[in-house]
This record gives C-alpha cells, structure tokens and sequence, in this order.
C-alpha cells in the first residue's frame, strides 16, 4: 500500500476497523497454550513462520468484509447455501468457522454441530436428523461435522455395521444431489493435517487448560487409530467426490494460511454480488419535555468491579 493509498478516506475504514477490533481477534488468537519448556521448543522447531500477524488481520478483515456482502446478496436473493467442514480432530475447522461467523449475523448464518444421535434418531432414516436443519431461502448453514460422521467416527468407531456404511456410499451422493437440485449451493471442505501436527495439537490441548475439554475419548481414539481413519477418509472422497457437491481439501498445518484460504475459496464458489441498499439516516430523536427517567434502585445494577 502506498504513501497516498495509506492516508485516502478510502482506507480510513479499515484503519478504524483495524484498530477497534483488534483486542477481540488477540483474544480469538491466544490459542497457543503455556506450553511445557521442551514442547514450545519442539512446536517452533516444527512449524516454519507464518503469515505475520498485522498481514494476517488485514486480509482476514478485507474477507470478512467480503462474507458481509454475501451474506447481504443471500438474504436479498433467497438463495440457499450448506457448507460442510469435516476433517481430522484438531485440524482447524472450529477456527475457520469462528471467523467465517465472527462479523455475520446469526439469524442468516448459522452453525450446526449435532451431539451424538439419540435412540429415537438412530432408528431413523439416516439423513433424517440432518434435514431439518438445511436452510430456507436467505441463509447459510455451516455444518460443523455432518451425515459423514457415518463414513468416519461412526464406521471407524464400530458404531455403524458394515452394511449400514455401505448403504450411506449408495445414498449419500443422490442425496446430495437432490439438495442441490432444491436450489441449494452445497459446499463440502476437508481439512487435513499430517500425523505429527495432530499429536503436537493434541499435546498442546492436554497441557491448557482452557483447551482441555476439547479431547473427548473420542478424539483420543483418533491418535490410536490413525491409519483406521485415513484408510476411511480415503474411501470416502473416492466415493463421494461428484460433480455436483465436490471435496475441496484445506491444508490445515498452519492454521493462518488454512483460515484465510478456506475462506477466500468459499467466497469464490458463491456468484454473490453487491445487492441495493438505501442511505440509512439517524432519525431525530422525539423529544417529550413531561418525560422523567426514573431512577432504577442499585441493586439492579451489575457492580462496577473492574
């Protein structure tokens, strides 16, 4: 950015911007734990620079200025879009949600990430407890893990038959299909991250313990049964990757650059465009001269700690 370009109105936005919000991403940020002395030294000697800080907030904040126009053109044009984020245990997905989500409105981008099915819903039709959370016209659904825990924690956990696994490959892609037939533009990402960046992740996780309740039984299994989850993975893309719904894979190793690829390439894959808005002007405040505030009693009042 040049001299001009530095100090033009145009930019005085994202100074602002820049300057206001960068507390709160700091605070999104802080994800690296007080490591153990040996470990902090072998996470620096595995893992090469990454995007410097102030370069990586520029452009997060130029992409997510970006998703606050395809969120605008979603809710003008009805449109209905599903993006599935699945991968490895620890390999990023949960931050690239918090900054697709960070600046979005709620009520049109959404996150869905299910608990494990109850009785009733394991005697259903598989796809069932996932319908009813696909969107209406004017909002974006972003699945955290989908119906391909079936291909993965649930075939590899032994908690779906063989032929239950088999039934989901035959399904799975007509199903797809039909979403997007109905008008909906399904986005399917995989995150993927090497053996040793998830056993370092994993260790990080055990030693903070802001982080510790992300290890579930279930993520630990993971480590144990490493090549069991590749060799699912693997059949999965083969036999899921269509043409109407293909695997996009995030290299997930260092999470600044997966953040800030996933989500340029997700905005690529919507033709969103700049939907018409009218000025928006403050209105005059009614003023009522016969008006008194009443005084709330103390009690009601948070106390003024810090």
């Amino acid at each position: 950015m040049t001299e001009l370009e530095r100090n033009s109105p145009a930019t005085d936005w994202l100074e602002a911007e820049l300057a206001d919000t960068l507390d709160e991403d700091y605070e999104l940020e802080l994800s690296e734990p007080a490591l153990s002395e040996e470990i902090a030294k072998i996470y620096k000697r595995s893992h090469p620079p990454s995007v410097d800080r102030m370069t990586y907030f520029r452009e997060l904040l130029r992409l997510q200025s970006e998703l606050i126009k395809l969120q605008s053109w979603v809710a003008h044009t009805k449109a209905k879009v599903v993006v599935l984020f699945e991968g490895r245990d620890s390999a990023g997905k949960g931050g690239v949600i918090k900054r697709i989500t960070q600046r979005l409105n709620p009520r049109i981008c959404r996150v869905v990430a299910l608990p494990a099915p109850t009785e009733r819903e394991r005697s259903q039709w598989y796809f069932q407890r996932y319908v009813p959370h696909l969107p209406a016209g004017g909002e974006i659904v972003l699945f955290d893990r989908s119906w391909y825990n079936r291909s993965g924690v649930e075939r590899v956990m032994g908690f779906a038959t063989p032929g239950q696994v088999e039934e989901f490959f035959h399904d799975v892609p007509e199903f797809e299909r039909m979403l997007v037939r109905s008008g909906i533009t399904l986005i399917k990402y995989w995150f993927s991250i090497t053996d040793e960046e998830q056993q370092m992740r994993f260790l990080m996780r055990i030693h903070d313990p802001m982080k510790q309740w992300k290890l579930s039984p279930m993520d630990l299994q993971s480590r144990v049964r490493w090549e069991q989850y590749t060799k699912a993975k693997e059949e999965m893309l083969l036999r899921t990757n269509i043409k109407e719904a293909p695997w996009f894979i995030v290299e997930g190793n260092d999470k600044k650059r997966a953040r800030l690829n996933c989500i340029d390439h997700l905005l690529q894959q919507v033709p969103y465009e700049a939907v018409p808005h009218d000025d928006i002007t403050l209105p005059e405040r009614v003023f009522n001269p016969q008006y008194e505030r009443a005084v709330l009693p103390p009690e009601l009042h948070v106390p003024q700690k810090y």
